[in-house]
């Protein structure tokens, strides 16, 4: 029995041209996905990081940033003695986040878990008032 990938059929082709980077404008498989609930006074965020280890996540606060960066292990890149890949869809590289969650939340505020591919970050709620300072110009 050989193993072969799965050949598209019908309009399964066109849903898989359409997913090209190309055409969406970034690479799917980088972006961490991520849901952010607000629960009275502090935030809970939850950011899918299926594939990773907790030594492979990197968490820094810097200027009111947050930031998330994962990088998958480069030494576990196959040698050629065990095998030729015939098709490779699993993300291997690189990938960051960054949120702004104000300059007064430092990180000893910030706790962090990370269970089944999904990392978890609390942090309470900046307490300086965040003023809308946009600034419209004007058409002529």
């Amino acid at each position: 029995m050989m193993l072969v990938p799965r050949k598209n059929r019908g309009f399964d082709l066109l849903d898989e041209m359409f997913s090209d980077p190309f055409f969406s404008g970034s690479d799917e498989s980088k972006l961490m996905k991520t849901d952010i609930k607000e629960k009275g006074d502090h935030y809970v965020v939850d950011i899918d990081l299926p594939g990773y280890e907790k030594n492979e996540i990197k968490i820094k606060v810097e200027n009111g940033y947050l930031t998330v960066h994962a990088q998958v292990d480069k030494s576990e890149v196959q040698n050629k003695e065990d095998g030729k890949y015939i098709q490779k869809e699993r993300y291997a590289g690189e990938c960051a986040r960054t949120f702004y969650i104000g300059e007064d939340v430092k990180q000893e505020d910030i706790k962090a878990s990370f269970k089944n591919g999904t990392l978890t970050l609390t942090f309470p709620k900046s307490k300086k008032e965040v003023t809308d300072t946009t600034k419209y110009i004007e058409i002529e």
